[in-house]
């Protein structure tokens, strides 16, 4: 089924090029269907689930509008460089009994950790690692809790860095883990020997030890702290500089994407905030009097000229991240609060407008408005 989904995203693909060669028009997933009619029906149909090759098709055309680009790469179902599997389903075409997954006439053996018998299936894939092994990624229902407006004592400002992986506006600081440099020396023996099945091994417990320090970090985050502002530090840029491995090992994107989800299952707020300056600036005072600059980056406390505060440079900066998120925070409430107050004086004028004769208050999100 994995080789079968690669052999309709490349049709996409090849279609959607000889389309723009002739059109100039970029096709959407609905324009795709019509193509892809009878794909699965007759002697030579796909065995995918007409669901599937919808799925393909819709996620090819999000894809290619995301890169902005007319084509995308082709997915190789051979050879060393093949595409690792991945097949996508949408809503309501699995279903989950006593330990498996139902999918295209086909039980499946999963090893369920989190209970899906308790939620709602949604929306996903299954997708291959490095290694063969095959994963269900599922989107499922679950309550949000309720979330109230944070005060400064309940937030948190999160300023990552390379040599601490978290500085916090609290001042506690996180060591950054050397997931990668620790097995280092392992994983170049294996490369010279030519194993390829322990180098994918040893890839494969870089990233889970990652993705496990990130996991627990990230839910003590959300589950402690009602607000969580984390600076917008830019790792793809700093990935082409000297420090690409370190940068990498940190894993700053993926301990932002996780708090970004936990915050919202936790009912806490997540802020990206631009972090420009905020090395700089005094968090006491705002005085522009800290290091700056390539010779700055040497220089990890100083004392402020203007007030005579002693900073560390890390928790300092995170301490203006938490600031600036706070303000983003209360800019968002009072603009609610704004919005709220004339969505009210318009239904009050409405009200009286029509004298209560044939019409009731006008209803937030209604056509009317």
């Amino acid at each position: 089924m994995a080789g079968e989904v690669n052999l309709v995203w490349n049709y996409c693909n090849e279609l959607q090029m000889r389309v723009f060669e002739r059109e100039r028009k970029l096709l959407s997933g609905f324009d795709f269907w019509p193509y892809l009619k009878g794909s699965t029906r007759g002697d030579c149909a796909l065995h995918l689930p007409v669901q599937a090759v919808q799925e393909t098709a819709e996620r090819y055309a999000t894809n290619r509008s995301t890169h902005k680009r007319v084509r995308l790469a082709w997915r190789k179902s051979g050879g060393s460089r093949r595409s690792l599997g991945w097949v996508p389903f949408k809503v309501r075409t699995i279903k989950y009994a006593h330990g498996q997954v139902y999918f295209a006439g086909r039980w499946l053996s999963v090893w369920d950790s989190w209970g899906l018998g308790d939620y709602e299936l949604r929306a996903g894939s299954f997708s291959e690692d490095a290694r063969g092994r095959w994963y269900l990624n599922v989107s499922v229902r679950v309550p949000l809790a309720p979330r109230a407006a944070p005060d400064a004592r309940s937030a948190i400002g999160i300023d990552l860095g390379l040599k601490d992986l978290a500085a916090l506006s609290d001042g506690d600081k996180v060591a950054a883990e050397r997931f990668y440099r620790d097995l280092q020396p392992a994983l170049a023996s294996a490369q010279r020997a030519d194993k390829k099945k322990r180098v994918a091994a040893i890839h494969a417990k870089i990233a889970n030890r990652r993705r496990d320090f990130l996991h627990k970090l990230t839910t003590a985050l959300a589950r402690r702290y009602a607000a969580v502002c984390v600076g917008d530090v830019d790792a793809a840029a700093l990935v082409r500089g000297p420090h690409a491995k370190s940068v990498m090992d940190a894993g700053w994107s993926a301990m932002r994407t996780m708090l970004r989800y936990k915050c919202d299952d936790a009912g806490a707020w997540f802020v990206k905030v631009p972090e420009a300056g905020t090395t700089r600036n005094c968090s006491s005072c705002g005085a522009h009097t800290g290091p700056q600059g390539e010779l700055g980056l040497s220089i990890r406390e100083w004392k402020c000229s203007a007030c005579g505060t002693h900073h560390d440079r890390d928790i300092n900066a995170a301490r203006n991240i938490l600031a600036r998120g706070l303000a983003i925070l209360e800019q968002q409430f009072s603009a609610a609060g704004e919005a709220k107050a004339g969505e009210a004086a318009m239904n009050e004028l409405a009200t009286h407008v029509a004298g209560g004769v044939g019409h009731g208050p006008l209803v937030a999100g209604s056509s009317a408005l």
